[in-house]
């Protein structure tokens, strides 16, 4: 385009004609053809475990976010990332552009943001920022540096006793309230690390405020970066906000700056990514977490009578072949472990004797 048809583009039409040459011709979708449980089965469209496609719900309801977990032929198993609103048979599902990806930037310092990388704090959109992998990138352990430099995190009684190194990874292990979350806002405040990398990873939804404005303080709010996902969203959600916490983490190391990432908990993340696995494989949830009911019996086993003094009131326990063999070894492991003696190999569910033998 010349100049004299430039000084006539009053409309801007030259930027949209671009646009239009780089837009694909045609767009493909698939459709749902099975939802059980929280997995939605979807065929027609191709796409890799760990991608994100849109499902398009009929009527007034938002394009519901799923990622890809796994297939079986070609239909695509999808984990849902958001509420499950409006979806039915038949609902359009297309490929989400930033599939297994984040955008970072210096921008995102001192900002709380969900499990998907969108901020919650009220404080405005985030900058544009550079996309970076949420799988990241696999180490040479060759090229890996030595650990020969201390990393102050301004805990005393750490610093002379347990010291830090940079390119460490440490755990803190210890029971219900008694102070974990507070040593790491501690750690965060009075560290020498240029950023904190917070993920807050299946933690209650009255505890986020508690550990940002009583343990992290607003001192350490400015320069960190928050990632939120409570126990109430999503398994999927969790496990991708720890995902994203490392991407973020690497984005600033990457820019020469030393980082503190920090997760609480990795044993909630596990239990996420168990629960994701075992809901594709199409494991019922019951099976997933058995709960414990009354007298330490676990779901799926069934009370007997004493088979041998009829007069007794002891009974046994018989593991039900429907629960699932391991909701029966959980219930003979528990009466091995009260005395009670086992007839058969205890790693087997089957009938366990009463008291009385």
């Amino acid at each position: 385009m010349n100049q004299s048809s430039k000084a006539h583009d009053y409309l801007r039409l030259a930027a949209l004609g671009t646009r239009l040459n780089e837009a694909p011709l045609w767009e493909k979708f698939g459709k749902v053809v099975q939802m059980v449980g929280n997995i939605i089965e979807a065929e027609g469209i191709r796409a890799a475990v760990g991608d994100v496609c849109r499902i398009l719900p009929g009527g007034p309801e938002a394009p519901i976010l799923a990622e890809v977990v796994g297939f079986n032929h070609k239909r695509l198993k999808l984990s849902p990332l958001s509420a499950i609103q409006g979806i039915q048979p038949g609902c359009l599902v297309q490929p989400h552009r930033q599939s297994g990806t984040v955008s970072v930037s210096e921008g995102m310092l001192g900002r709380v943001l969900d499990g998907l990388g969108q901020p919650i704090d009220d404080l405005g959109p985030l900058p544009a920022g550079i996309p970076y992998s949420l799988s990241g990138k696999i180490a040479n352990p060759l090229e890996r540096p030595l650990i020969d430099e201390q990393l102050d995190l301004g805990i005393r009684c750490i610093n002379g006793l347990l010291p830090v190194g940079k390119g460490q990874r440490i755990g803190i292990f210890a029971g219900s309230g008694v102070g974990k979350s507070t040593l790491l806002g501690m750690m965060a405040r009075y560290t020498t690390a240029d950023v904190n990398v917070i993920a807050l990873v299946g933690e209650r939804g009255r505890e986020v405020n508690e550990f940002l404005q009583n343990e992290l303080g607003p001192e350490g709010v400015k320069r960190s970066i928050v990632i939120v996902a409570t126990s109430d969203q999503p398994a999927t959600v969790r496990m991708k906000a720890a995902f994203m916490a490392c991407a973020v983490a690497e984005y600033f190391r990457d820019r020469n700056l030393d980082v503190l990432l920090m997760m609480d908990s990795v044993t909630r993340f596990a239990m996420a990514a168990r629960e994701v696995t075992a809901t594709a494989r199409g494991v019922r949830r019951a099976e997933i977490w058995p709960k414990a009911g009354r007298r330490g019996r676990q779901a799926g086993a069934s009370r007997s009578a004493c088979k041998v003094h009829p007069n007794c009131r002891g009974g046994g326990y018989l593991a039900s072949a429907g629960g699932g063999r391991g909701v029966g070894q959980a219930a003979v492991a528990w009466r091995v472990a009260a005395g009670y003696p086992v007839r058969g190999s205890p790693s087997r569910a089957g009938h366990v004797l009463p008291a009385c033998e």
